[in-house]
């Protein structure tokens, strides 16, 4: 009997392991389909972009996630148009005072306001800054973090997404 529990509680942590597995390598959840203008005018569907994004809810007042966009635009200058990001101000953060940072902070990526709470509902009723959503070129999501990103493993997730030809 013992021998049958092992094998059954092994089988069951081999299926979670490859579970676990499979989500981290091409991600479990589709991207919300939604669509993103970005400053070049393009419109992009996030169910399906064609290339990865990185996609940031931040605010203002959020002294991490002004901090962190430096980092988000190093990332931005390694890898160019082999990827976007798309940082996503709140919607209870002043309009002018967003449009005051981005025009002070001219960073080499898409700033989109989400006026209306739309972005941030779509995505799971983003409450929280930083958070960071990197979708993969087929719309799955592949990365997910409540605060400061790790923007190494990010650098090492966008390179596997977008191989330079």
């Amino acid at each position: 009997m013992k021998s049958l529990s092992t094998k059954l509680f092994a089988g069951l942590v081999a299926v979670l392991v490859g579970a676990l597995i499979y989500f981290t390598i091409s991600g479990g959840e589709k991207a919300p389909n939604v669509e993103v203008k970005l400053n070049s005018g393009e419109q992009i569907n996030l169910t399906l972009p064609k290339k990865p994004i990185l996609v940031n809810f931040w605010a203002t007042s959020c002294p991490s996630c002004v901090a962190k966009m430096a980092d988000m635009a190093k990332l931005k200058e390694e890898f160019g148009d082999r990827f976007e990001i798309i940082a996503i101000s709140m919607n209870y953060d002043p309009i002018n005072q967003v449009e005051a940072f981005i025009r002070a902070n001219p960073y080499p990526f898409n700033f989109v306001q989400d006026t209306d709470g739309a972005y941030s509902e779509a995505f799971g009723n983003i409450r929280l800054t930083p958070t960071t959503f990197l979708i993969a070129p087929n719309g799955n999501i592949v990365y997910r973090k409540i605060g400061d990103s790790d923007f190494e493993f990010l650098a090492q997730r966008i390179n596997q997404l977008s191989p330079q030809f």
